[in-house]
């Protein structure tokens, strides 16, 4: 089963594959932003301009269920080009996103770290608390720690892929994968317990100086909270070939 089924031009429905650790009738947001990616790339493509940001805004909780996909071009131009997308159900808005397409061109790369370390093999201890975590998105990728744990406070790098394909009979690509996997920094580097506080995005930023090009995505993930109900996970995303760029995420913080 895949993650989303297409019924028609924009429309989908979701499974279970999509559910967030929150509340099973919500979607986690990384299937939500791989499927946003999935439809900007049927949105006014041109050879040579390749998705180098995306900023994705939270209205509320996404259901699993049927969900209506709006695309439209901001900016069109023959260098970069800004394209917008609207995530909605039952005619209410839940996500709004924007995206800049920017031309590639031969230009001397800056040396950057390579990835933190190969992707280590399956832990059956890290497998059994995922599968065991009872949401459908924790249980539709496979996540490969380096540092950090599943369950533990604190920072963490860890290695992810989707076992699960997006949606059913089309090829996911390595940039969708990215997406799917970059809105859990949050979920692996919290800095207060799951039983004690909830501690939600409100939005996801992308930022790529180089697009993806592997299954497995790494990320290196750290989260800050401040005084006032308010926190920010920053993360570096890596894929088999070294860094390709960064995520970040504003969050919204509270007791249970």
């Amino acid at each position: 089963m895949a993650m989303y089924t297409r019924l028609a031009r924009g429309a989908y429905l979701a499974s279970e594959h999509t559910q967030g650790p929150w509340d099973p009738a919500a979607q986690h947001m990384g299937p939500v932003t791989a499927l946003i990616v999935h439809e900007l790339a049927q949105t006014a493509p041109r050879p040579g301009l390749e998705l180098s940001r995306l900023v994705v805004d939270v209205f509320g909780p996404v259901p699993v269920g049927e969900l209506e996909i709006t695309t439209d071009v901001a900016r069109d131009g023959k260098r970069v080009q800004c394209l917008t997308a609207s995530v909605a159900s039952g005619g209410r808005e839940h996500v709004r996103a924007s995206a800049w397409r920017v031309r590639t061109a031969e230009t001397p790369p800056t040396p950057v770290s390579g990835p933190p370390a190969p992707v280590p093999p399956p832990s059956e201890e890290h497998a059994r608390s995922w599968l065991g975590s009872g949401f459908g998105y924790g249980r539709a990728l496979d996540w490969r720690f380096v540092t950090g744990g599943p369950m533990e406070v604190g920072p963490a790098t860890v290695w992810g892929r989707l076992t699960v394909p997006l949606v059913e009979g089309e090829e996911i690509t390595p940039l969708e994968r990215l997406a799917a996997f970059a809105d859990s920094g949050n979920g692996i580097s919290f800095a207060v317990g799951f039983d004690t506080h909830v501690f939600v995005n409100v939005d996801l930023t992308i930022s790529l100086f180089r697009a993806p090009a592997s299954e497995w995505i790494c990320m290196d993930a750290r989260t800050v909270l401040g005084p006032s109900g308010r926190g920010l996970t920053r993360s570096t995303l890596y894929d088999e070939g070294g860094e390709v760029g960064t995520a970040t995420q504003t969050l919204f913080v509270a007791p249970r």
